[in-house]
């Protein structure tokens, strides 16, 4: 693919999980498109589906999950503290609440390979950080990479306007206050 080429489709995929958070799966893919710079034309040539386009925002999102455990993984043993806060800071910034909506418009059966194995992958990564921190004593036994993930998803769910007006620091409260919870 030419440099031009990679760099519209970067833009496209960006702007897509950019408006998938803001307004959800059903965002016309003109928006995207008109988000992005390009026509309507240029988004099928890259995505020929909105599943497809689905597909390559949650490919895009679960590769930021596999590389937060990873960055957490490399330090881990240095400072292990600092690591794990590094890390769960990086994932609550990922939207993935704001995100849920737009990506579960498929059944889990109805899930390409590619975004199987990109779960999987995602997945073992923050296990293996997980028992990195339990072997460092900084996080509970108990705890599952599925079940954190979720969690991390359900504090970052976009509140209504009035909510977020009235309590514009919540998800950041939230967020402190279960990982306060997940120390050991």
């Amino acid at each position: 693919m030419r440099s031009d080429a990679a760099k519209r489709r970067a833009t496209i995929l960006h702007e897509a999980r950019r408006l998938f958070a803001e307004h959800g799966g059903s965002v016309a893919l003109e928006a995207i498109a008109d988000a992005g710079g390009v026509g309507i034309a240029t988004l099928y040539r890259n995505f020929a589906t909105r599943a497809e386009l689905a597909d390559a925002v949650a490919l895009d999102i679960l590769a930021d999950i596999r590389a937060a455990a990873g960055a957490a993984l490399a330090v881990v043993d240095d400072s292990a503290t600092a690591a794990w806060d590094d890390f769960l800071t990086r994932m609550v910034g990922l939207e993935l609440g704001a995100l849920a909506d737009a990506l579960a418009l498929r059944a889990p059966a109805e899930l390409t390979a590619a975004v199987r194995q990109a779960q999987d992958d995602a997945l073992d990564e923050v296990a293996a950080l997980l028992a990195a921190a339990r072997a460092k004593g900084i996080v509970r036994a108990e705890l599952d990479p599925v079940e954190l993930v979720l969690a991390i998803g359900m504090i970052t769910r976009p509140q209504p306007a009035a909510l977020q007006a009235r309590a514009p620091h919540l998800t950041a409260r939230l967020a402190a206050v279960f990982a306060a919870g997940l120390r050991a």
